[in-house]
């Protein structure tokens, strides 16, 4: 099998899940050359009751009962039976060309170990003009060059959404994910908006000595719902984003201490608080702060267990 492509999915939005699928099965790909694992992670109503992949003659659903992107990425990654690995997210409809342009990049580039695409949004509403400078949260990547480097540091790290891996870096990824706890603290949970478990994925394939990047001419769309264009949605993104780019740093560099604030600071911004609700801004700069310094302690708890 040349490639596997792998669903993983939390009570998804049915009507998302069946244009995913539709995007799938207008694959120019021979469906004899890929495979297609639904990885249900712990949904409320088992998806293999109710959702249809018949259609492919490749195709499986896993369920996994661990509740957490990261372990449903795991489970996909060992039940996979591809050399490549491209991860469809459960939101997003892949140009017909996509699986077929994956196989052509990783045959064209060997020493790439990770690498993925353009995800282009498709908003339920209109979005508010205010959103705009944050979309980054919302995994919306549109680049106009294709970019590749072996450094961490260069910004060449493909997002989640469409994400093509070679299964070696998935494995050596999946290893390190079970034998450092602090790993298990990235991807979202449930409600919890935490992230980088893909960062960290790409991130191994340089670790292993291979490149990633990104290529324009991967494309897919990515659907977003009304509900993530509201404040709290995205200082819940800023939050989880905050804390896990520091956990994923620590991976690799080492951290100073977590900051502390004094207490004459905190109180003169409660006050500050109280004449003067503070605008969004305000709000991203202080949450992102405290999820920083919350990451930095949890990380010298770490290191007083070991």
């Amino acid at each position: 099998m040349d490639l596997s492509v792998i669903i993983c999915t939390h009570n998804p939005r049915r009507q998302y899940l069946e244009r995913v699928l539709k995007g799938l099965a207008g694959q120019t790909l021979s469906s004899d050359c890929w495979e297609l694992l639904l990885v249900d992670n712990a949904s409320e109503t088992v998806l293999a009751q109710s959702v249809a992949l018949n259609w492919h003659p490749h195709s499986r659903h896993v369920r996994e009962e661990r509740l957490g992107l990261a372990n449903a990425r795991i489970r996909g990654i060992k039940e996979a039976k591809g050399d490549l690995l491209v991860f469809v997210d459960d939101d997003n409809v892949l140009t017909p060309d996509y699986l077929t342009t994956a196989l052509e990049i990783g045959r064209q580039w060997p020493m790439m170990g990770a690498w993925g695409g353009q995800t282009i949004p498709e908003f339920e509403i209109s979005p508010p003009a205010w959103t705009k400078p944050h979309w980054h949260f919302l995994a919306i990547d549109q680049f106009e060059r294709d970019c590749w480097s072996n450094q961490t540091t260069c910004g060449t790290h493909p997002c989640g959404a469409g994400m093509c891996i070679r299964k070696t870096v998935a494995l050596r990824w999946t290893a390190l994910v079970e034998s450092d706890p602090r790993r298990s603290r990235l991807g979202r949970q449930g409600d919890r908006l935490l992230c980088c478990e893909d960062t960290d994925m790409a991130y191994t394939a340089c670790d292993m000595g291979l490149g990633m990047g990104k290529f324009t001419k991967l494309r897919l769309t990515h659907l977003i719902p009304a509900e993530r264009l509201t404040e709290n949605y995205l200082l819940g993104v800023a939050a989880g984003v905050a804390y896990s780019c520091v956990i994923l740093e620590s991976f690799r560099h080492p951290l100073p201490p977590p900051p502390r604030i004094p207490l004459l600071r905190r109180i003169r911004r409660r006050m500050a608080a109280w004449r003067k609700p503070p605008d969004f801004e305000e709000k991203l700069r202080r949450i992102k702060e405290k999820m920083t310094i919350a990451a930095l302690n949890d990380l010298q708890g770490f290191s007083a267990q070991k």
